[in-house]
């Protein structure tokens, strides 16, 4: 894997992403390399995604898994798990840019930095609705909501169902969790 050693702006990343055969985050002009996750974390990714996948088939919006780029101003994450009911996000072959939904999968190494800073950066979206965490270890799920009063924290640890109230989905907890 070639790191370049400069700074990028947001074109450079992009055309140097598409030749590197890893993935790479963008943050204030640095790449970050994303590593392979835990059996856990991938567990949850594909239930989460085929249970979003299923409820909103024939809806305007799609889910789209941690392979996908999404663009905040000039950064580039490869979120979890994220819903977009944008028509751009969903026709493109470029970084999203207007998801309602994005999900993380907490792990040890990354999750005070989903918690702080890339959240930070993430509320910087005007379409952004709602932003969960998952904790595969401790099986807790955090909801952040965007209200007119500003971000509403909601512990949804010890509810049965996981609602997503922005795309109106309601998905078993059980089955968000199946094989962790």
């Amino acid at each position: 894997m070639s790191r370049p050693q400069e700074h990028l702006s947001f074109q450079n990343y992009l055309a140097w992403e598409e030749s590197q055969p890893e993935r790479h985050e963008l943050v204030a002009g640095e790449t970050y390399a994303m590593v392979g996750a835990r059996r856990e974390h991938c567990e949850i990714t594909v239930n989460l995604t085929g249970l979003l996948w299923a409820a909103l088939k024939g809806s305007p919006c799609r889910v789209y898994s941690e392979t996908r780029k999404l663009a905040v101003d000039n950064d580039v994450f490869y979120p979890d798990v994220v819903v977009t009911c944008h028509p751009a996000d969903i026709t493109a072959n470029q970084p999203m840019q207007a998801p309602t939904v994005i999900i993380e999968v907490l792990s040890p190494s990354t999750q005070s930095y989903d918690r702080s800073l890339k959240f930070a950066l993430y509320r910087r979206l005007a379409s952004l609705q709602e932003y969960l965490l998952v904790d595969p270890e401790t099986r807790r799920v955090e909801a952040v909501r965007r209200t007119d009063a500003g971000w509403m924290f909601h512990d949804l640890s010890d509810s049965a169902t996981l609602t997503l109230a922005s795309v109106a989905c309601e998905l078993p907890m059980a089955e968000v969790f199946a094989g962790v």
